[in-house]
Formats: C-alpha cells, sequence, structure tokens
C-alpha cells in the first residue's frame, strides 16, 4: 500500500511509503485521499497525522511519470492539497527527512507542521526549469516570508528544517519524536475547537515588497540569461502579494505550463534523468559488489593526488605510492595545501584537515599495495609505463583485488593483458582537477567481470562522482567525440576564423570555454603528444598544421605564459596574440587558402555537429549504451551548457533533419571529407526519430 493507515489514542496515522522518497505518484495520491477520506468519516478519529517516516516525508513528484498521463491524473497534488487544507479535522505534518518540491507544498496545505531540525527543506523545481506548480509559490511567501521565500525558490537551494525554525512554517522543531509530537499538537488542536489554520488565508508581512520584488527581478535577470524559470518564479511570487489567493494560483499555474514546454526545461529535465539513468548498467542487475575497504593510488602528481582525496574526502584509507621521496613529499603538501585552503573558506574544521591527512599511508614499496581492495594507477600517458606498472601490481595484490587506469585514450584491453587477471581490470578516467570535476568515465574491458564494474559503479558514487560507462576505444566517449571538435576547430582558423572569435562563439553558445581558451588550460602539449601518435596509427586522419606550429614555438598554453593567447604573469586573462594571429594568417597564404568571413552561426554548427556525428558512432559501435550517456559526458565533463540538454539532445532539438542537412553542406566545403555522416545518423534523420 502507498499510504499505510493506523489509530493511536484517536489520531489517524497516514504514513507514505512509497520508497525511495515517497514520491507523490497516482497510487499515492488516491492513497492520500482515500485515507483522508476514511479519517474523516470516522467519529472515533479527531485528527490526522501525516508522515514519510525517518527518511523522507516526501522528495515530491514521482519522476516516474514525468512526461506520462499519470501525472495528470486526478487526484491532482493541487486536488490533494486543497482536500487537506479543506478537511474539517486538523491535520498536522510530521516531517523528518526530507519535504521538498511538491512534498513541501503537500505539507503546505496541512493546517500545522512538526520538523526535525536537520529535514531538508526546498523547492527545488527551478533546477528542471520550472517552478513549484501545487501552490508552492502562493503559500511558501506567506509562511516564511518574502525575502527567505524569493530566495529559496529562485535558487532551488534546500535549508534544514532548522533555519526556518524562526518562522510560521513549522510550528515546532524537534530533534527527534518527531511524530510523538504531531500526534500531541494534533490532540491539542482538536481539543480546542479553534479555527483550523490556513496558510492561504495568512499575508505576506514585508515593510516595502514592491522595492524588494524590483530588486530581486533586477539581480535575478542578470544572472538567469539563459533560464526562463527564475524570473517566471518572480512573477507567481508577486502575484502572491494580491489578496486573491485564488489569482496568484492561477498565474503559478499558467506559468508552470509554460515552462513546461520550454526547450529550457526539457533540456534540464533530460539532464536530470539522464544522470540517473547512467548508473543503471544493463547486466549488472544480480551483480554481487565487492568490499573496498581501501585503496590504493599510483603516482602522488596532480591527478594522482585528486583522486586521493576523493576516496579520502569519503573516509575510504589511502596507501600513496611514489617512486622518489620528493614527488611523494610534494604530493602529500599538495594535498594537505588543498585541504587547507578549503579549511580557510571555512568548507572543513582543523580537525577534519587532520582526519582526513591521517588516512594516508605514504609509500615508495610496491609491497605496501599488497592488502588494497582497489588499485588505481595515475601515472604518464604512456602504454610503455602503464605495463610496467601493471606488471608489478599483478605480482603484489592480493585476489579479488580491482585494478584500475587512469587513462585517458589508450587501450584498456592492451593494459589488462599485462596482467594474469584480466577480469579484475577496467579503466578508471578522472577528469582534471580530479578532486573536483563530477565525472568518471568508467572504462569496462572485453574481460572486465560484472562484479568488477558493479563495484567501481558503486564506489564511483560513495565518492561523489557521476559516472558513466563507456567501451573500449581511442578517447573512449568523451575525449574521442572532443577530438572531431578541436579538428573543426582547427580548419576554422585555416578558412578564415581566429582563435577568439571562435572561443567567442562558442562560449556565447553556452560552453563554459571555447576551444581554444579550453587548449591553453590543459596545455597544448597534450593535444600535440596525442596528434603525433595519430600520425603514426591513423595517418589518414587530417589536421590543421596550426596547432604544431604553435607548439613548437613552444605555447603550451598558461603554464608557459603563451598559448593561442598571450598571459601576463600571475594573470590568466586571455589576451588576443598578435603573433599567433600573423602564424594562422601566414599557414593559410602558405597552404594556398584564401581566407573569408565565417559567422558565428558556422563556427557553432560545425563545432557542435562535428561531436554529434561521433557521438551517433560511439552509439552505433556500442562504446556507450545511450545517448543520454553520451549526454551525460558532455554536461559534466566538458562545459557544455546544461541548458542544452547536451550534444545529443541538442541535435534532437534542433531535428536530426536539419542537422544531417548542416552536415551535407559542411561536406562540400573546403574540409568536406571530415564530414561523412554516420550510418545512425542518416538512418535516424530519415525516419524522422531522435536519438533519446
Amino acid at each position: 500500500m502507498p499510504v499505510n493507515y493506523d489509530i493511536r489514542d484517536g489520531i489517524a496515522i497516514l504514513t507514505l511509503h512509497n520508497p525511495p522518497v515517497n514520491g507523490l505518484g497516482i497510487a499515492t495520491r488516491r492513497g492520500l485521499v482515500e485515507s483522508l477520506d476514511r479519517a474523516c468519516a470516522d467519529d472515533a478519529v479527531k485528527g490526522i497525522v501525516v508522515t514519510g517516516g525517518a527518511r523522507a516525508f516526501s522528495g515530491g513528484a514521482d519522476i516516474r511519470e514525468f512526461n506520462k498521463p499519470e501525472a495528470s491524473q486526478e487526484p491532482t497534488l493541487p486536488t490533494v492539497i486543497e482536500a487537506f487544507e479543506g478537511s474539517a479535522k486538523p491535520v498536522v505534518a510530521a516531517i523528518e527527512g526530507m519535504a521538498l518540491g511538491g512534498g513541501l507544498e503537500l505539507a503546505l496545505g496541512m493546517h500545522h507542521r512538526v520538523a526535525a531540525g536537520n529535514a531538508q527543506i526546498g523547492l527545488p523545481e527551478v533546477k528542471l526549469g520550472l517552478l513549484p506548480g501545487a501552490g508552492g509559490t502562493q503559500r511558501f511567501p506567506r509562511a516564511v516570508g518574502l525575502e527567505t521565500a524569493v530566495n529559496m525558490i529562485v535558487s532551488g537551494t534546500l535549508v534544514p528544517a532548522a533555519k526556518l525554525a524562526s518562522t510560521r512554517l513549522f510550528d515546532k522543531v524537534h530533534e527527534e519524536g518527531v511524530v510523538d509530537a504531531a500526534i500531541a499538537l494534533c490532540q491539542q488542536v482538536a481539543a480546542s475547537g479553534d479555527p483550523l489554520q490556513k496558510v492561504r488565508e495568512w499575508t505576506i508581512e514585508h515593510p516595502n515588497p514592491e522595492g524588494f520584488m524590483g530588486f530581486a527581478r533586477t539581480g535575478v535577470a542578470a544572472a538567469s540569461a539563459n533560464y526562463p524559470a527564475p524570473l517566471k518564479c518572480l512573477d507567481a511570487i508577486e502575484a502572491a502579494l494580491g489578496k486573491d489567493f485564488d489569482a496568484g494560483l492561477r498565474v503559478e499555474r499558467d506559468a508552470f505550463a509554460m515552462l513546461l514546454g520550454t526547450d529550457e526545461s526539457k533540456a534540464l529535465r533530460h539532464a536530470f534523468f539522464s544522470e540517473r539513468a547512467a548508473g543503471k548498467v544493463a547486466g549488472l542487475e544480480d551483480a554481487r559488489i565487492r568490499e573496498v575497504k581501501s585503496v590504493g593510488v599510483i603516482g602522488a602528481g596532480t591527478m594522482g593526488g585528486g583522486i586521493t582525496m576523493n576516496f579520502l574526502n569519503a573516509g575510504i584509507p589511502v596507501t600513496l605510492l611514489e617512486l622518489k621521496q620528493e614527488a611523494l613529499d610534494r604530493g602529500i603538501a599538495t594535498i594537505r595545501r588543498n585541504y587547507e585552503n578549503s579549511a580557510k573558506k571555512g568548507k572543513l574544521s582543523a580537525e577534519q584537515v587532520e582526519a582526513h591527512m591521517a588516512l594516508i599511508t605514504p609509500t615508495m614499496s610496491y609491497g605496501d599495495m599488497g592488502q588494497a581492495d582497489m588499485i588505481i594507477e595515475a601515472v604518464f600517458e604512456e602504454m610503455g609505463v602503464k605495463q610496467a606498472v601493471f606488471g608489478q601490481l599483478d605480482a603484489v595484490a592480493k585476489p579479488g583485488a580491482i585494478l584500475a587506469s587512469n587513462t585517458s585514450t589508450l587501450d584498456v584491453d592492451r593494459i589488462a593483458q599485462f596482467t594474469s587477471r584480466p577480469q579484475d581490470v577496467l579503466g578508471t578516467h578522472f577528469f582534471s582537477p580530479a578532486n573536483v570535476m563530477k565525472l568518471l568515465e568508467v572504462v569496462r574491458g572485453k574481460a572486465t567481470a560484472p562484479d568488477v564494474l558493479a563495484t567501481v559503479m558503486a564506489l564511483a558514487k560513495k565518492i561523489g562522482k557521476t559516472a558513466v560507462v563507456s567501451g573500449v576505444c581511442d578517447g573512449f566517449i568523451g575525449n574521442r567525440m572532443i577530438e572531431q571538435y578541436s579538428r573543426q576547430a582547427g580548419f576554422l582558423l585555416e578558412e578564415g576564423a581566429l582563435p577568439q572569435q571562435v572561443d567567442r562563439a562558442m562560449e556565447a553558445f553556452g560552453m563554459a570555454m571555447g576551444p581554444f581558451r579550453m587548449g591553453d588550460l590543459a596545455g597544448n602539449d597534450i593535444g600535440w603528444a596525442i596528434r603525433k601518435r595519430r600520425a603514426v596509427e591513423s595517418p589518414e586522419i587530417t589536421y590543421s598544421r596550426t596547432a604544431d606550429l604553435l607548439c613548437e614555438m613552444g605555447r603550451f598554453g598558461q603554464k608557459t605564459g603563451a598559448g593561442w593567447y598571450d598571459y601576463a604573469p600571475g594573470d590568466r586573462t586571455a589576451r588576443p596574440s598578435p603573433v599567433v594571429d600573423a602564424m594562422i594568417e601566414a599557414y593559410s597564404a602558405e597552404q594556398g587558402i584564401t581566407r573569408r568571413r565565417i559567422d558565428d552561426q558556422e563556427i557553432v554548427e560545425r563545432l557542435v555537429y562535428a561531436l554529434v556525428n561521433e557521438g551517433a558512432l560511439i552509439l552505433e559501435e556500442g562504446i556507450a549504451a545511450k545517448a543520454s550517456d553520451i549526454d551525460v559526458v558532455y554536461l559534466t565533463g566538458y562545459g557544455f551548457p546544461v541548458w542544452r540538454g547536451g550534444p545529443m539532445f541538442h541535435a534532437d532539438t534542433v531535428g536530426l533533419y536539419n542537422v544531417l542537412r548542416s552536415m551535407r553542406r559542411f561536406a562540400n566545403g573546403l574540409h568536406g571529407d571530415a564530414w561523412e555522416p554516420a550510418p545512425l545518423l542518416v538512418e535516424l534523420a530519415d525516419a524522422g526519430r531522435s536519438f533519446n
């Protein structure tokens, strides 16, 4: 049953039971109304308490019903709320765990609320490009005050109930015994015979509501250019300032319906569902999870140190290996400095810094890795170096230990063959800085055992990563695609664009950073090394020589003070370089290319559709299981704009027919051989279908 019904001391207790967060799906909504009617019809029942148990009052709408008819079937959430609000018997919400979105709106429709101090409270709908659609913009400002409501609704921020204890939202905030307190309050209200409270009848108190709303609108407009929802939230909240509650509800519901159809909300909802779907890997449903109580990390450099911090943050001990004492000391010092910087910002206490550092066991001996449950190498990206490391690990690692390579491009199947246990080997491609970036590409080798993959996916969640499974290929999902993106960026330079124009166009599109600023940040020598390897392994793939010429000039990016841009000492501001511009123009002339004016739309389409086409090939080859996995990689690891939903979703939004039409036009250009469309793209476009 989605709602359990009990009676205690004359009070009906309705307990939501829809794991994991008591989502308000149709069965739960019907169960609530039926239980309410049952309680109201029973003369022995004097009042009603609604609870979700210790884990969650309710996390809001049931995400399994999104985009399905059930979401709008009666009783809808507004109908349920009106039923509880109109109850002739007092209703008290007993809130533990969380009351989010529709769950909080449901509680606001009840006559009283009791909460645990640590219960998370919020209306996060804006993060899905929506606004609270069941009275949240009308009741919440009445309960907590205008400023608090605006700040929380527009940002989607969650706060502990204790932080709202001084507002009218809660009658009582308890540390424990929340249901007992709610029952006592309900009995007291029932015995008093006083009129029942309704939040809808309260007034919003503020000395200058119009002035505050004008101030808020200016700030929100400046910060939400690509997101329509925050300003619509303000419109609805502003309607709550009027005396007609029902008129405010109509404004809210109209705005909700409008936002539901926007590309931005569709993209944000796609991103939300895709991230959750990425963790559900077909075939692993019954795989056992190996226990990982300790981890070994090989290499204490930038990547190794960052990887180590992920496990320390989760309370997992790490044995950190370097072959030279100086490098080991430097790595440990860097980790400590990172933690101490967090402490200075108030994110950690001094005690937490020391607790994290105490979990590290530094070593220069492979023998000390013998008891680790998982060992991750983070050494130089060269196959010979990997071979030496995995040969050593195979000799010392205990049976059943998971052996992982933090490679960004190399063949994990080859690496696995350097051991006698390929079933225990896989790739874990962390993104830099590894202690900050959310994305983790988990590379499944042809011999990787299901329980190894399942264990690493579960471990990724424990250390706060968004994990996406990739098959084995050069560059996996993300870097294989970014190579085509970078190729097109180079061709655009040859044909008439300059780095600053390309970057400006891509950043206006929404990318966190254009391709040339990204290259300067990562180090242009990294791409140079990859192109040298490609020249041997895949000589048929052509590149613009401009990036090689840049590297031959020693311009590797920010670390050398010069790359595609010039950088002043101690300043990361990218300044256009006359030297680089002259080099590009000279190269075009040398190649006999007449430079032309290239507009921003062509720049965006060529770079993004290069990603899309390679993504289609990746899907066809089974490297990625689904298009949404590719989108997650680009949203969490490559700065693709969330409000566009990822490259594959963006292509769906544009229409695959239109994408293919543009690609065929580019195929007639100077570098047309780079535009052979993926068969899957052609098939879907011709059938009028989409990737997602």
